[in-house]
Formats: C-alpha cells, structure tokens, sequence
C-alpha cells in the first residue's frame, strides 16, 4: 500500500469517528426539578418528601442520563400562571404546577411510545408532598423497594433507574424537532482532506502516466 493509501485510509477513519454519534453510559429514569423564574433545577429531595408551596412549579423528566448535570430538563409549557391561571385559589389548600415530560422515542424502553408531554395544576392540602400532587394529577404511579418513582401515569410498563448502554449526547435537546442540523467541523475538515489527497493521488497517476509515455 502507498503512502498515500495508508494517509486516506486513516483520514477516512477519523472522519467515520467524527461523524458518529458521542455515547456515554447513562440510566433511564424520572428526573425531578423545580422552577425559579424562567430556570429548570435539578431537585434537592425526592417528590415524596419536598413539600411545594401554592405557585409553585415543579417538573419531571424521562430521559436517558449519566448524572444530575447531564439530565435534561422538562420542556415545553412551565408558567404557574398558564398552568394554573384558571384555577381558583382556596382556603387550607394550594395549587401546585406541574410538567410531565414523558421524554423521546430514543429514551423509551424498546417497543415503547412515550405519551404526549402534559401539565396539570392539582390542589391539595398546603402541607401535601410532591408525590401527593402528582398523584392527584397522574396515576398510577409505581416506586420500587427503594421508593424511587418509576413510572408517571403508568409510563413506562416495567423497568425502574436500569443502566443502558449510552445516549446520544446533545442529539435530543439541540432543535426543536430532536435533531441537529448543522454538519460537524470534523466532518469538513474530514471530507476536505480526503479530497485534498484524492486530489494529490490523481496528479501522481498523471505524471506517472505520461512518464511512461
């Protein structure tokens, strides 16, 4: 094999790694937030022990993550005032905002279609924990032995927090239908020199052509 061979061969393999997709190992599970203003926080404590005050906003998310800092954040619809604008204050009671974000097609279990994302705005006692509104607003719930929430609205069917094997980092959050619509630089800076040494390697055959002519 040429140099030159040996050159584009390895180059047409970086651009193979460039294109692909990053993978990282992450779990599957039902992340839990709360929102201050126009901002998405990871949760401190779990739903079934924060206790929401009335105009309170909290959200859930099923997502593939590694950890806190890369789980994604509920979307969509997260104002107290379109969530619940048009539910009555009342006395000993208080209204809580929630968003329910059954995640994507490539987070869900195999054979599974996450359901359309919801809100809700159930009123319930002023000392009701989290777990108690969604309750009122998404059943059924499951929790394992370890009272980690594992489905919202029977979603999904089985499988609670499992590892799998990766996700496709940024591929779900970067536009507004899941994908990303602009090409990789190493995907230029690969077809690039790939076309510089295809180039370089048709002049070499030329002259070797009229060399031997």
């Amino acid at each position: 094999m040429t140099r030159k061979a040996v050159l584009l061969s390895l180059l047409t393999g970086l651009l193979l790694a460039a294109v692909s997709p990053a993978h990282a190992a992450g779990y599957r599970y039902w992340s839990f937030w709360d929102r201050t203003g126009t901002t998405w926080t990871y949760a401190t404590q779990g739903p079934s022990t924060a206790v929401p005050s009335d105009g309170d906003v909290q959200g859930f998310r099923f997502a593939v993550s590694e950890d806190s800092a890369d789980a994604d954040k509920p979307r969509g619809t997260a104002s107290f005032t379109a969530i619940c604008g048009d539910t009555a204050a009342r006395d000993g009671r208080k209204r809580v905002a929630l968003v329910i974000d059954f995640g994507t097609a490539s987070d869900a279990p195999s054979g599974a279609k996450p359901p359309a994302s919801r809100t809700a705005c159930p009123v319930v006692p002023r000392d009701a924990t989290t777990a108690e509104a969604l309750a009122t607003a998404a059943k059924p719930l499951r929790y394992n032995a370890n009272a980690l929430l594992c489905a919202i609205a029977g979603y999904p069917e089985t499988g609670c927090g499992e590892q799998v094997a990766g996700k496709k980092t940024g591929s779900e959050e970067s536009g507004s239908d899941g994908s990303d619509s602009e090409p990789s630089v190493g995907l230029f800076a690969g077809l690039g020199a790939i076309a510089v040494l295809g180039a370089a390697a048709w002049r070499a055959r030329a002259r070797r052509r009229g060399n031997a002519a």
